[in-house]
């Protein structure tokens, strides 16, 4: 017999955790506020982005993707089998491997730092000062991979149990600790780039006490045994290598494309804080969605209900792309107002404002392919597959090194958005006919019904904010506004177009198609 419809648990699911990511990516947008203002786009801009990006990287890999897409099946596998103390216990003896690991590889990382920087800021190599700060700001920062990393762990039990809050609000601490760190350099006069990076290295810690505080209180203690490659221990590091590169192949192209862009001044912080504004619909939605719904895909295959499992997979596509959607489209057609309100002011130049909103219109094109691969992906985490999704991603990065190369020269930075998008929709392209072909999850009629008004009411609505923005003369010189007049003029804009965006999908019939989703009576209609 079903236990109570898959949908209910992931929408709630996904609540949870895209209601902790919006108040991440809100007080993020504010730290950066403070990094553009006191950075600019300029030298310690691109050094902060460097020495920032590697252990962020570590943040997306770990705490979003490959621990979490291999460590929760095998836990919930091992809960659902044997119960919660022999989870536990397998989780210890994760957990005592991953700390002599994670010791070995901070301590290695910080003393090969110089090669670890060259990997991912080859331009740096022209100024030798430059690159000299990028390594020494970036030894101080390293440590928190290692603290974001056992976070993911106790994340990953948190998780798996049904308690999602925690793990979701730890990011709201990094951008905390950061803004913090900027009011300081301020009201000290201090450099704010020594005040930012030893931010991030304090900022892990306090991240890794709340999870695991929370996880203390459950009472899930994981307990620590002497190091040892046990049978299942070698089963989640079989799983969790392939998973780095699947779950994390949005940031492996991002930090390809950073490396690439080092060549060129500025291009290096312009995409970051473009970066910053695409992130906001990732995290919120694909992220979300993804933490959320592979407990539930892998309860149901778990226990052969497939039905459920697709039923499940519909609903969280067809979600995806109702908020993905108007987010692709509306930050498209205002990427300029909005980058000018976010970011220019103090160092951040109006020149600085044109080629980061130039880069955001790129990413826009792959943003829905982006958030349909982080939805896609736990069909295959949970049927404890993170091989061929590995394969899939490795394809779009192929692609995005290989265009990157061949457009850099004519493009500069745009170059490198256009190609992370066309990567984008490359990988999702391969996962989808690997799911079909598998017979894994085929899209049925409302999903396609509903996607396609989806597409509609977005094209209605840029070309409504589009003519606003062309035909009103206070939006002729935009940037010469006050600041609160710039803000009311944006956020109607953007209430407007979400009010055109849901106008035409009610009368489209695609909120009914989501309603019909959630029935589990009409699970999976195919054409």
């Amino acid at each position: 017999m079903n236990e109570a419809p898959s949908s209910s648990r992931v929408i709630k699911a996904a609540s949870v955790v895209g209601s902790a990511t919006m108040v991440s990516r809100i007080t993020g947008f504010v730290r950066d506020i403070f990094i553009a203002a006191l950075l600019g786009a300029g030298p310690l801009a691109e050094i902060f982005v460097i020495a920032f990006r590697l252990p962020n990287l570590f943040r997306r890999l770990f705490a979003e993707g490959a621990f979490n897409a291999a460590f929760v099946p095998l836990f919930s596998e091992r809960l659902e089998a044997e119960g919660l103390p022999a989870a536990l216990e397998f989780a210890g003896r994760i957990l005592s491997v991953l700390l002599a690991f994670l010791t070995a590889f901070t301590l290695l990382g910080m003393v090969f730092m110089p090669g670890l920087v060259l990997a991912i800021a080859q331009g740096f190599t022209a100024d030798a000062d430059k690159f000299d700060q990028a390594v020494h700001y970036a030894r101080i920062a390293f440590p928190y991979l290692f603290f974001i990393s056992l976070l993911s762990l106790f994340a990953g039990v948190l998780n798996a149990t049904g308690r999602f809050l925690a793990a979701a609000f730890a990011p709201v601490l990094l951008n905390l600790v950061l803004i913090g760190a900027a009011l300081l350099s301020l009201m000290t006069s201090g450099a704010p780039l020594d005040y930012l990076i030893w931010g991030v290295s304090l900022a892990g810690l306090v991240q890794f006490i709340l999870v695991f505080g929370a996880a203390r209180r459950a009472g899930l203690k994981a307990p620590l045994s002497r190091p040892r490659i046990a049978p299942d221990t070698r089963r989640f590091f079989a799983l969790v290598v392939p998973g780095i590169l699947a779950a994390g192949i949005g940031q492996i192209n991002l930090l390809i494309g950073t490396s690439i862009a080092t060549g060129q001044a500025g291009a290096a912080a312009w995409l970051y804080y473009a970066d910053r504004l695409y992130q906001l619909p990732m995290g919120v939605v694909g992220v979300a969605l993804a933490v959320a719904l592979l407990p539930d895909l892998t309860r149901r295959i778990a226990r052969a209900d497939l039905a459920g499992a697709q039923s499940s997979q519909d609903l969280a596509v067809t979600l995806a792309m109702l908020l993905t959607l108007p987010a692709a489209f509306g930050l498209y057609v205002l990427a300029e107002p909005t980058v000018n309100v976010l970011f220019e002011r103090g160092a951040f130049a109006p020149s600085d404002t044109t080629a980061t909103a130039a880069g955001l219109r790129y990413f826009c094109f792959g943003l829905p392919a982006f958030i349909l691969v982080r939805a896609l992906q736990p069909s295959f985490f949970a049927r404890q597959d993170t091989r061929s999704p590995m394969i899939d991603g490795a394809a779009g990065v192929a692609a995005n090194i290989a265009l990157s190369l061949a457009l850099f020269a004519q493009m500069g930075h745009l170059a490198i958005a256009l190609a992370t998008s066309v990567a984008g929709w490359l990988t999702l392209f391969l996962m989808l006919v690997r799911l079909w072909r598998r017979d894994h999850w085929r899209p049925g009629l409302a999903i396609a019904r509903a996607l396609g008004v989806q597409c509609i009411a977005g094209l209605v609505m840029t070309a409504a904010l589009g003519h606003v923005m062309q035909n009103w003369a206070i939006f002729s010189d935009f940037a010469a506004l006050d600041l609160g007049a710039r803000i009311g003029l944006l956020a109607g804009l953007v209430g407007l177009g979400a009010v055109i965006f849901g106008a035409v999908c009610f009368v489209g019939g695609a909120l009914r198609d989501v309603r019909a989703l959630r029935d589990p009576v009409r699970l999976h209609r195919r054409p």
